[in-house]
């Protein structure tokens, strides 16, 4: 990937959010740190991402999981210019605690997302991918994990 500029990620998650999938935009992500093998979304806990126990509601915990996950799979896209299908065919999570601050979710799969696009782009047929994603809260200064998730990334290029 030749550029990571946060501000254009940014942009392209608002009007993403904006233009295709609504419940984005509304609980307001952010891309903290971008590149081609990590990405870190921070989705803060707000009313509305709070559940009634006043920590992140499932749905939150979700839409981070997808797109600290599938951006970097459009980022692939883009920046080599081909025309794709992704969608998540399985989602499975483990919370270990409440997540009572904002919520930080990272992946580190980039390569292997990389590796799944040029698969499906050599094999003209879906591949599929199972992404990991950590989710973390900091509390008094301190990374602490609040869940672990895996989301199985169907891929095929068009």
């Amino acid at each position: 990937m030749s550029s990571y500029n946060l501000s254009k990620a940014n942009r392209l998650l608002f009007f993403f959010g904006l233009t295709k999938i609504p419940l984005i935009k509304f609980v307001r992500p952010k891309i903290i740190a971008f590149d081609a093998e990590h990405i870190v979304v921070k989705i803060p806990l707000r009313r509305r991402s709070k559940n009634h126990l006043k920590s992140m509601y499932f749905g939150a915990f979700a839409i981070g999981a997808d797109l600290a996950a599938g951006f970097l799979a459009f980022w692939l896209f883009q920046e080599r210019k081909l025309k794709a299908s992704f969608a998540f065919k399985s989602f499975r999570s483990e919370f270990l605690r409440r997540a009572m601050y904002d919520v930080f979710f990272e992946c580190h799969a980039g390569q292997e997302i990389l590796d799944a696009v040029k698969a499906a782009e050599q094999q003209k047929e879906r591949v599929n991918k199972l992404v990991k994603v950590d989710a973390y809260c900091y509390e008094n200064g301190e990374k602490v994990k609040v869940a672990e998730m895996e989301i199985e990334a169907s891929i095929r290029v068009i």
